[in-house]
């Protein structure tokens, strides 16, 4: 997280009610944003919603792990793909939720932007989603992140944490994966129904930084 983003980000925690919304564990997070910014939020939403913290209190966690079947379906697309920098821990088990990456959760700022280019030239990520979940229809495939492709049980997508959430008060959403069939989608579009609040599709933190800066 850039770092001066981070001090006015934390600044804007103290005087607005904020929440955290992210295919990543917790681990992952706090490593992105640090446990200090973690723990301002008002609450995280980890694994998209399926493991929920209020600072270093879990409120609650689902139990659930990807079907052998289904692993083994994505090592095959694994084997088959032709992108060659494979960096290892391609299927990363998270609560209630599984991230597979054909790059791989090891992977460097050098090996993701090859594969992004990659993805961007072949739509690799789009393709292998759309074939998941016609051949798993009890389960869904999200585009996730850059390199990644997020899977749950169908309905546990973000859209889920809205049952915490009074959708009669006003919601400001951000989020960079917000067309269909990616992972910000299902929730972005609950939240257009009531139409005092707000969906923002934003390319990076600095588009997220000046809207805020707009409108405090």
């Amino acid at each position: 997280m850039d770092h001066q983003f981070r001090s006015f980000f934390n600044t804007f925690c103290l005087v607005n009610n904020v929440y955290l919304v992210t295919g990543s564990d917790r681990g992952k997070t706090v490593e992105q944003i640090t446990e200090h910014t973690y723990n301002l939020c008002s609450r995280v939403y980890n694994c998209s919603g399926n493991d929920v913290w209020e600072g270093n209190t879990n409120i609650r966690s689902k139990t659930w792990k990807l079907p052998s079947m289904a692993e083994d379906w994505l090592k095959a697309q694994l084997d088959n793909s032709a992108f060659e920098h494979k960096t290892g821990n391609h299927v990363e088990h998270r609560v209630g939720t599984c991230n597979f990456s054909i790059v791989g959760r090891n992977a460097d700022q050098h090996d993701r932007k090859r594969y992004i280019e990659w993805d961007t030239q072949y739509d690799e990520r789009e393709l292998i989603a759309y074939n998941f979940n016609r051949v798993f229809p009890d389960l869904e495939a999200r585009l996730g992140g850059e390199t990644g492709i997020d899977i749950t049980p169908k309905g546990w997508n973000k859209a889920q944490i809205l049952s915490d959430f009074d959708l009669n008060e006003t919601i400001w959403f951000f989020g960079d994966k917000t067309n269909i069939g990616e992972n910000d989608y299902d929730i972005a579009v609950a939240v257009a129904v009531s139409p005092q609040n707000r969906v923002f599709t934003v390319q990076d933190y600095k588009h997220t930084w000046d809207i805020l800066y707009e409108n405090i």
